[in-house]
């Protein structure tokens, strides 16, 4: 399971031209996922996500976490986090989770950020999204389970 975590004053995805899902300030999350992924792995990759403290207190130091903010949640899966780069041009995708499965285990993230951020948007799986956001910073992380839950 991987995670692209961006720190945003606002962020919106469309499908169609259709605004599906918008938030203010917080983070606009990219989620890939493989077969292996388990929900004991998404429970850890959402723990370090939700306690991720990237916000600044009011000496500037980045020390606050989302619920010290009231920040938002916008989710997105990903399937393109796991592209295979290493021959040729044209990625591989073969290591990105079969969707029926994917799709499983992106629901449950959604269920599970919901149980603690108030305002949780996200796109449509499986859709072709425009995404928009203003990143703060910019302040970018990367969360990948081969090295959070070793």
């Amino acid at each position: 399971m991987k995670f692209i975590i961006q720190r945003v004053s606002n962020a919106s995805v469309s499908v169609d031209q259709k605004v599906v899902g918008e938030i203010g300030n917080g983070f606009l999350v990219f989620v890939g996922l493989c077969d292996l992924d388990t929900y004991e792995i998404a429970d850890k990759m959402i723990g370090k996500l939700l306690n991720l403290r990237i916000f600044s207190d009011e000496n500037g130091k980045t020390n606050l976490d989302l619920k010290n903010v009231n920040g938002e949640l916008l989710i997105i899966s990903q399937f393109t986090l796991y592209a295979d780069c290493r021959k040729g041009n044209r990625p591989s995708f073969t290591k990105a989770g079969k969707p029926e499965f994917a799709n499983e285990m992106y629901e449950y993230i959604l269920k599970e950020c919901s149980k603690e951020i108030p305002h949780v948007a996200h796109g449509i799986f499986g859709a072709h999204m425009e995404i928009s956001l203003v990143n703060d910073g910019p302040f970018t992380i990367v969360l990948d389970s081969d090295e959070i839950c070793k």
